[in-house]
């Protein structure tokens, strides 16, 4: 095959933004698109030129139309519509975060394994170059002892919430609240790095709704300590770090890394002179930012694999068992725990 076709499962403005990078990679044909309403499907069909519509995620993946599957839907519906897909021998990019809890990433995983199909959890940012970079540098820093990130961005949704008016962000029962919306991003790169940690310890505000607005994680490894902030209710303009006994990696923003430097801890030995703000790691990118996680999933299928190496099906069941834990730590429960 030299293209895949996809139908897509969702039409927000996520959806809008993968299809545009998508398309930089010639590989990728977008072919159906499934949604609740007749209308709205021929609407979402019109605005990105998609031959077939579909109002049943059952007849989209039993038919012949498509090859992969990309789900943007809710969370709690993420395990339901993948293990579906999968099932009919349909390859699945789902979105971040990629279920509800840790017992339905399994279930998708086992899914992956038996039909034989690719599984990869749609996180952009450890895709980049920009953090393949981070990743490529990391034994330059010496013996790691501190990660930190942040990821804390004010959502228009939470005035809404202050009004009395609980929107889908803040909805527990849709598997929502701050740590699936914007806390998985800096927890993520995290597991890619450096694997699970041996403690969690969190804190953080629970609204009235039952989903969390913001939190703080303290993470205990080997010889090395993480901390994460997030949140929806108040903002940060704080960077990640990567802090070692040889130096530091600093990253402009987590979610989406542009800039990302090198500072030594001392002058190279050779004498080379280095600027105050270390050796830029980074470099410019002229593709959308989206563009790489498309370029994996679709590199993973032509090769025959149900997995990727970085975005890998381990990756994903170690960040939602962090979540998990999180949870359980803050009392936010969720509907799908019970099911």
């Amino acid at each position: 095959m030299d293209k895949i076709r996809f139908g897509v499962v969702g039409t927000n403005f996520i959806t809008d933004w993968v299809i545009a990078g998508a398309r930089e990679d010639s590989r990728f044909e977008l072919s159906a698109v499934c949604s609740r309403t007749e209308e709205r499907a021929k609407e979402y069909a019109t605005k990105h030129n998609i031959p077939h519509i579909f109002t049943s995620l059952e007849e989209m993946v039993a038919s012949d139309k498509v090859d992969a599957i990309y789900i943007a839907s809710p969370n709690y519906m993420h395990a339901k519509q993948s293990i579906l897909a999968m099932s009919h021998g349909k390859h699945v990019l789902c979105e971040k975060p990629m279920a509800s809890n840790a017992k339905e990433v399994r279930q998708m995983i086992e899914a992956s394994n038996r039909y034989g199909v690719a599984l990869m959890e749609a996180m952009k940012s450890t895709l980049s170059p920009n953090f393949i970079a981070v990743r490529d540098n990391l034994e330059r820093i010496g013996k790691p002892r501190r990660y930190f990130a942040s990821f804390c961005q004010y959502s228009s949704r939470y005035d809404k919430f202050k009004e009395g008016i609980v929107l889908n962000a803040f909805k527990p029962e849709l598997s929502n609240g701050a740590m699936m919306d914007i806390g998985v991003y800096t927890i993520y790169p995290l597991v890619t790095l450096f694997g699970k940690p041996n403690s969690i310890s969190a804190q953080g505000i629970v609204l009235s709704s039952g989903a969390d607005g913001q939190g703080a994680v303290n993470m205990e490894y080997d010889g090395m300590n993480a901390t994460v902030l997030y949140s929806k209710i108040a903002n940060s303009h704080l960077p990640a770090e990567i802090e070692g006994e040889e130096g530091n990696i600093l990253i402009d923003k987590i979610q989406t890394p542009t800039t990302v430097r090198f500072i030594p801890r001392s002058a190279p030995a050779s004498g080379k002179e280095v600027c105050s703000d270390g050796e830029r790691l980074s470099e410019e990118d002229t593709h959308n930012e989206y563009y790489y996680e498309i370029k994996e999933f679709i590199d993973i299928i032509l090769d025959g694999r149900t997995e990727s190496e970085i975005n890998s099906h381990e990756t994903s069941l170690t960040t939602i068992e962090i979540i998990d834990e999180v949870r359980r730590q803050l009392g936010v429960k969720y509907p799908a725990d019970e099911q």
